[in-house]
């Protein structure tokens, strides 16, 4: 079991910067796959970024490459995404996923249904 927390949302302009954190509870933090989801009023729930129970293998959608980074601090129980050059349309309520993976060089998969373990969400409004 693991329990996730997500803080860092608010109000930006657009071209400003926001880093959301992960915290998550228990003591296999890196034995778990993690990822950044986002939802946008009236839209599907999607994949933002992947990262590995090492940190070391990562995998970013299209809307995010250049913008945004994930990373993690095992040793805090931490995942991050550092969000730059924001836009408007990345306004949502952002989530944070886990999934307990076989090998902890394995990203998690693309789908909601991948995760197991989700966090409350925070919220990223962007201003133009």
């Amino acid at each position: 079991q693991v329990q996730l927390v997500e803080s860092g949302g608010g109000l930006v302009q657009a071209g400003g910067s926001l880093r959301l954190s992960c915290a998550a509870s228990g003591r296999t933090f890196s034995t778990y796959a993690m990822s950044w989801f986002r939802q946008a009023p009236g839209k599907e729930r999607e994949i933002v970024a992947r990262i590995s129970g090492t940190g070391g293998n990562t995998e970013y959608e299209d809307s995010a490459k250049g913008r945004l980074t994930i990373s993690r601090d095992n040793a805090k129980n931490t995942m991050y995404l550092q969000m730059n050059s924001l836009k408007p349309e990345d306004t949502a309520v952002y989530y944070c996923a886990a999934v307990r993976m076989a090998l902890n060089d394995a990203r998690g998969g693309r789908r909601v249904e991948d995760y197991d373990y989700w966090g409350q969400g925070t919220q990223v409004t962007v201003s133009s």
